[in-house]
Formats: structure tokens, C-alpha cells, sequence
């Protein structure tokens, strides 16, 4: 892309055309799709409506069979809106806690009912196990039978310049260890029946609100032989959770301090246990990720991928019985319209000599559900595959100097973004707010763990330094869409400037283009955590 200045505004976004876009986004977003929750009408409805775009386009299907998708098969409960948990505190006293208010609970267990009798409760501090930086925060504690009670984010969140953790797991910076999804799994990995995380709006990145609001739903993928899976596990409310420890006769906050240290210890709450009975609605579902490719000319086993989310959350309803829909607008129908631009561009040639697949994933916002099926029943050649770029939540706010490079320092990619964004007249910069943890959560994380460079374009990850209001009016369109994260009001609107979404989306596109081009594999840089799979895989690459 040649460097221009934003005078010339419209050539900043070619080819991506901003109108397309938020006609997509207000398809994806409207009634009759409710809100595209996997296993519903919304579902199937967008599924056909992406095929027909991928169509109309004039790709190829790149899903199994021939066909354009690719089968998710998943598991679906949902717990009873009255569910409540019973915590015996010594001989005679009980505390009760309710579903969505002073705790959240779901399970991913395929049972008509859960019941758990008195089982005993372990704080594990930051639930982490991380033998590369010297950090154990179980040293070999029993969990079997008993509820991890864990810390959102990382041990060294709250660390300051005299803590010894300061620095250790990346300072404010989250690393995978600071996400909900790994503390479930090593709680499951150690025995624990259950796992509750204390909600602390800050090191979360979210609300209350933003953690009630699937209303006890969980999907799962369906995997045989898999080994068990916690019987409940979900969030405790900050305050709620300090009134619990206190019962035991424990101070949350003094021991959150203590987590900072590598010589913590687990904390059993003596004399206190948790019961809970619920009924359960389960169903065995397949969802679909939809894929489409246009064949390289020269190198057409070497893939380039592009991929959104097409799921959000779906119909619900308000505390007054209200119906409401969860529309996704942001998150992530601006995805999938920046996936058709970029799949538009390349179609309209030259024909790359790489592959490019594009990805429309199921189920991210239940865990990245869709993406890690893929990665675990890859359609094309993971070692083959040369980068996965990923679009999860463009700004609506219109144009920006400013570009964010999510997980600052991953790989070689960052750079060439660094460089497309400069040529777009635009500086790119780390991310503001890297204890959000962007990196970790959107669907270009199962290609990372599997050795594939990825990019991901992130809006949320910074304050958009706007050319109409600067960081502050950034700033102000951060906080409300934030606002509005996973509500029924992250929803289509005529008032949005969409052209620096598209701004994003051409930066994102002339990356793969570079790649589609070239003989070049972008590489992970030393210290990531990334590198030493993609090693593992580089013989199977094809000799240059």
C-alpha cells in the first residue's frame, strides 16, 4: 500500500469498502438472526448467510466432505435460573448464595442434575503452575473432591516495584495464566470437583454483569475419551467472596498478597463447606465453522488464514422477564464483514501463490469452542499454515493515527504490521491495556498454541487517537462500547464511522498479501512461549 496522507482518506481503507461493511454488520446484527447463539434458528440462518456471501464472492468451499463447513459437534447446558449454593460455616450456621447474585455457576457435565455434599474449599491464590518461571501456587495440594477457590489474572497484576513476582508473568501484562479458561483447567488437571473464580472488576476487565449474563449457559465441545471435566465451576462476586473467607476466620485481601509470593501455599477454609443441587437442560449439538479458500497459483499446499466469529450470545431475558437479544454487532459481526472484504480484495486479483482459507468460527464467545476444533481436526496442514490473522472487534469511531499491536513482542507479523500502518500514515503502538489479556482471548489463540504465527486486530486493546477528537474522544467510544460488552445494546447504529474499522481491516489485508506473494514464514520471537512448537513443526515444511 503506498504511503498517503489522511487528506486522501479514501485511499488510507482500499480496497475495503466501509458502506459493505456496515450493511453486513446490520444483516448479522438484525431480528431475524436473534442474535446468532449456536444450536439456534439465528445460527443456521447465519451460517447460510456467510455460504451465500462466500458464494457470491466466488470462492471455493474449503470445508469437509466438499462442502463449505465444517461440524462442531458440542455440548449445551443450562443450569436452573434458581440454583443456589449452601456454604456450611462450622456446626449449625449456613450462608446461602444465589445464582447471578452473589455467584455464578455452570458446568459443562451432560447430566439432568448436578449434586455436590459438603465439599471442602482450597484458595489456590492465582491457580498457577508454571515450572518456566519458577511458580507453583499447589504445591502438591489434594484438590480431589474439593472446591479451587482461585484469583482472576496473574500473580504479579497488583505487584509493585518491591514485590519479588514483579515482572515475573509479564507485570500488568496478562499472560494465558491470567485467563479464566487455564484456571478451570488445571483445577479439572488436579481433580478439584469445582473451581470458583473471585470477580474483581479490574484484573477481570469486565463487570459483574458481563460475567452473569450468559445466564448459566455453557456449550463444550463434545470430545470423546476426554478426560472428566469439573462438575461446577463459575465466579464468586468480589464481596460476597471476602464475606465467605472472613467466615473462616481468613482476610481475602491479606491473602491476595500472600498469592504474590512463590512461597504461597494453598489455604484450606477450615470449617467451611459448599452443597449445591441444581437441575441441569443439556443437549448434544453441531454447530458449524463455515470455510472458504481461493487456491494459490504456485504454492497452493502453503495456507494463509483469515478468520472472525460469527456467534454472539443470543435471545435472553432482562430482570423484569423482558425479552432482549445479544446482537454482536461489534463483537463479532464486524469481524465476519472485515473477513468478506479481505476475501473480496484477493478475489479480485491477482491470484496469491499461496492459499488463503477464510475461517467464520462458531462458539468463541463459550471458550473459542469453533477455532479449537479446527486446530485439533485441521482441514489443511497446520505446519503449512503460514500466519492466522484474526479480526475480533473493529471501532465504529472513524479514522485514527494510531494502530494497536496486540501482544506487543510475539512475532516477526507485528512488524509488518507496524510497517503497513505507517504507510497508512498511522503509528502503530503496544496496547493500552495489556491486563486485559487480548491476546489470549479471541480465536487466533488455538493456531498460537499450535506453533502458527498469528495476528490479531483488537479495538478494544486501546484508546483510538481519532482524527476527529483525539485519545479523548477515543477514549469516550472505548468506555461505551465497553459498556455494552456482551449487552443487547453492542448493536448495529446509522451514526457509526466505519471507515476506520475498514482503515484496520486494509492494514490487515496488505500484511496476508505481502505473505501470499512471497517465500517468507513469519516467525515467533525468542521469549514467546509460542516459539518452541512452531519449531517442532518446520521439517514438515517444504524446502524453499
Amino acid at each position: 500500500m503506498a504511503s498517503v496522507a489522511h487528506a486522501e482518506q479514501p485511499l488510507v481503507y482500499a480496497p475495503m469498502n466501509p458502506a459493505r461493511m456496515s450493511d453486513v454488520i446490520r444483516t448479522l446484527a438484525s431480528d431475524p438472526f436473534e442474535g446468532r447463539a449456536p444450536g439456534t434458528i439465528g445460527a443456521l440462518r447465519t451460517v447460510n448467510y456467510i455460504v451465500s456471501q462466500f458464494q457470491a464472492i466466488g470462492l471455493e468451499p474449503a470445508g469437509e466432505n466438499g462442502g463449505w463447513t465444517q461440524e462442531v459437534p458440542m455440548i449445551h447446558t443450562k443450569i436452573a435460573p434458581d440454583a443456589s449454593v449452601q456454604f456450611r460455616v462450622g456446626a449449625s450456621e449456613t450462608l446461602d448464595y444465589r445464582q447471578s447474585e452473589q455467584i455464578y455457576l455452570t458446568t459443562s457435565i451432560p447430566s439432568s442434575q448436578i449434586h455436590i455434599g459438603n465439599a471442602p474449599l482450597v484458595f489456590v491464590g492465582y491457580g498457577v503452575n508454571a515450572p518456566a518461571r519458577d511458580w507453583d501456587d499447589f504445591k502438591d495440594v489434594d484438590l480431589k473432591g474439593k472446591i479451587a477457590v482461585i484469583l482472576i489474572n496473574d500473580p504479579d497484576f497488583r505487584a509493585g516495584p518491591g514485590d519479588a513476582v514483579n515482572g515475573r508473568f509479564g507485570g500488568r501484562t496478562m499472560t494465558y495464566y491470567g485467563r479464566w479458561t487455564y484456571k478451570y483447567e488445571e483445577a479439572a488437571r488436579r481433580g478439584a470437583v469445582g473451581a470458583l473464580i473471585v470477580h474483581d472488576t479490574e484484573a477481570a476487565s469486565y463487570p459483574w454483569s458481563t460475567v452473569i449474563a450468559p445466564g448459566g449457559e455453557n456449550f463444550d465441545l463434545e470430545r470423546k475419551g476426554a478426560p472428566g471435566s469439573l462438575l461446577v465451576h463459575g465466579w464468586l462476586e468480589g464481596q460476597a467472596a471476602r464475606q465467605l473467607f472472613a467466615k473462616a476466620g481468613l482476610d481475602l485481601d491479606k491473602l491476595s498478597e500472600q498469592a504474590r509470593r512463590a512461597d504461597f501455599h494453598p489455604v484450606t477454609l477450615s470449617g467451611l463447606s459448599l452443597s449445591t443441587t441444581f437441575n441441569v437442560e443439556t443437549a448434544h449439538l453441531e454447530s458449524r465453522n463455515v470455510l472458504a479458500k481461493l487456491p494459490g497459483s504456485t504454492h497452493p499446499d502453503e495456507t494463509i488464514v483469515y478468520g472472525a466469529h460469527w456467534d454472539a450470545f443470543g435471545k435472553s431475558r432482562g430482570p423484569h422477564g423482558e425479552p432482549l437479544i445479544r446482537r454482536g454487532a461489534i463483537d463479532d459481526a464486524s469481524g465476519i464483514a472485515a473477513v468478506l472484504e479481505i476475501a473480496r480484495a484477493f478475489k479480485a486479483g491477482p491470484t496469491p501463490e499461496r492459499t488463503i482459507l477464510f475461517g467464520a468460527w462458531t462458539a468463541e464467545e463459550r471458550g473459542l469452542l469453533g477455532s479449537s476444533w479446527y486446530v485439533e481436526h485441521p482441514l489443511i496442514s497446520l505446519p503449512k499454515t503460514v500466519a492466522n490473522f484474526t479480526i475480533d472487534v473493529l471501532q465504529m469511531a472513524g479514522m485514527s493515527r494510531n494502530a494497536f499491536v496486540v501482544g506487543a513482542g510475539q512475532n516477526s507479523l507485528q512488524d509488518d504490521f507496524a510497517t503497513i500502518a505507517a504507510a497508512q500514515g498511522r503509528v502503530a503502538v503496544d496496547e493500552a491495556l495489556p491486563e486485559r489479556g487480548a491476546f489470549y482471548r479471541a480465536d487466533h489463540l488455538p493456531f498460537a498454541r499450535a506453533g502458527v504465527p498469528v495476528l490479531p486486530i483488537m479495538d478494544l486493546a486501546g484508546y483510538p487517537d481519532l482524527l476527529k477528537g483525539g485519545i479523548p474522544a477515543g477514549r469516550k467510544w472505548l468506555e461505551a462500547y465497553m459498556a455494552c460488552y456482551h449487552q443487547p445494546c453492542d448493536a448495529w447504529s446509522a451514526s457509526w464511522d466505519v471507515r476506520g474499522a475498514a482503515e484496520d481491516t486494509a492494514a490487515l489485508y496488505e500484511v496476508g498479501r505481502s505473505l501470499a506473494f512471497s517465500r517468507m514464514w513469519p516467525s515467533w520471537k525468542q521469549g514467546s512461549e509460542f516459539k518452541a512448537m512452531r519449531e517442532r513443526t518446520e521439517s514438515q515444511r517444504p524446502a524453499l
